[in-house]
Formats: C-alpha cells, structure tokens, sequence
C-alpha cells in the first residue's frame, strides 16, 4: 500500500474523529474505522466528500432522514444510514 493513501486514510479517520462533539466524533469515527481499509480509491474520495457535509446536516440525515444540500447524492451516506455502532 502507498504511503500516500495510508496518509490519505489517517486524514480521512483524522478528520471525523475530531468534528466538534463527542456524539458526531464517536459516531463518525467508528464508521470509517469499520469501513476505511474496505472501501476502493473512488469510495474513499467520496468518503472524503460526505465529511465535508456539516455535522447537523449528517446527524439529520442518519436520525431523521431529513435530506439536506444533496447529502443522499453521495454514494456514502446509504452505507452510512445503513451503519449501526
């Protein structure tokens, strides 16, 4: 493996452990744990993209299915819906 996908990967698992509350940071951060050394190059990017969206947006999302700025577009966030801690 590439030393620049295992910098990729820490980025990624980096960037949804520390979200700014512990309920986002836990949540997220178990599921890319779980799925980050499974996904291809094209589902890490998405991967990259779906943390982009803000922590309200994808609480919403996962607990209400309430869909905002196009959250269900990224082919990530049925494997995320779909996860449970």
């Amino acid at each position: 493996m590439s030393d620049e996908l295992e910098i990729f990967k820490k980025k990624l698992l980096y960037r949804a452990s520390y979200r700014g509350t512990k309920e986002m940071d836990l949540l997220l951060s178990s599921f890319v744990k779980k799925h980050i050394n499974i996904f291809d190059n094209i589902q890490l990017a998405e991967l990259e993209k779906f943390l982009e969206f803000e922590d309200e947006t994808i609480l919403n999302f996962y607990n209400y299915n309430i869909i905002e700025k196009k959250i269900n577009e990224n082919p990530i966030s049925q494997i995320f819906k779909d996860f449970k801690i």
